[in-house]
């Protein structure tokens, strides 16, 4: 379910006065439609500098992401924008992160952004899982296998995103070729196997209009894929169309219901292919 997002203008003036302690007085603020974890979402410019603003009520449910970004941030470098400053007053959390330049991946058959968003995904298989509290893939999924044996295949020691929405890629056409795609909100960040962020954006490739068969030659372009067993890839294929069919069910609109079709085709075609 989305957090309801208020503008910059309504934080208390305490949390506006943090805020400007880091920027100093603001001259631009554009809001964010995007996301859906924060309730402050904003682009802001000062004299100084430009940065992307997140926040979150401390007492709000979801406030452990606003935390679990800010402290796996230090370890995520050439995979995502870095944390400049955090700062808690006021009864609000607000991370001030780098402002980078660009578009949400497009993930259409025959993007120019697929190679990129591979390339980023190879980077985050290279990219050591830091000794933090992370929730387990086997964790997350266990309500949703479809037999209980099938959750090793889930487990592992390798950092994940798990959240491969095209929102969450950020691609600089204008960077050199190979570094242009970052992610961002790492609120899920999770510790599992290392074939696991291509099986997620598998689901969202197919959504974006690829076959199951040509999502899955764009997952075989990470290392790690080659690595899942056959069944292990079905079976995490079984839990995600659980996983999207609740959600869809719970909470249903265009963007969950084209996932839930993704997630049953990718299902079926396992279970057929």
């Amino acid at each position: 379910m989305a957090t309801t997002r208020i503008g910059l203008d309504q934080l208390p003036p305490a949390a506006r006065a943090a805020v400007e302690e880091h920027t100093g007085p603001l001259l631009a603020v554009e809001e964010s439609t995007e996301g859906f974890n924060s309730e402050i979402a904003a682009r802001v410019t000062s004299a100084s500098g430009t940065w992307h603003i997140k926040g979150l009520r401390t007492d709000h449910p979801r406030a452990w992401t606003q935390r679990r970004e800010a402290t796996i941030a230090p370890f995520l470098t050439n995979l995502a924008p870095a944390l400049r400053w955090r700062v808690e007053t006021a009864g609000w959390e607000l991370l001030g992160f780098e402002a980078l330049n660009g578009h949400h991946a497009n993930y259409a058959p025959g993007s120019p952004d697929l190679p990129e968003v591979a390339t980023l995904l190879r980077r985050l298989g290279e990219t050591p899982c830091p000794d933090i509290e992370l929730r387990r893939a086997e964790q997350r999924l266990e309500h949703y296998a479809a037999h209980p044996d099938d959750l090793h295949y889930f487990a592992g020691t390798h950092l994940l995103h798990t959240d491969l929405n095209d929102a969450n890629v950020l691609v600089n056409a204008h960077a050199p070729q190979g570094d242009r795609a970052h992610l961002v909100d790492w609120a899920w960040a999770t510790r599992g196997a290392a074939w696991l962020d291509a099986g997620y954006w598998t689901i969202w490739l197919i959504a974006a209009g690829h076959t199951p068969t040509s999502a899955e030659d764009w997952a075989a372009e990470i290392p790690a894929w080659h690595t899942a067993p056959p069944e292990g890839i079905t079976a995490f294929a079984a839990a995600n169309d659980n996983i999207w069919s609740e959600i869809s069910t719970t909470d249903p609109d265009p963007w969950t219901l084209r996932l839930a079709t993704a997630a049953d085709a990718w299902h079926a075609h396992r279970g057929t292919g």
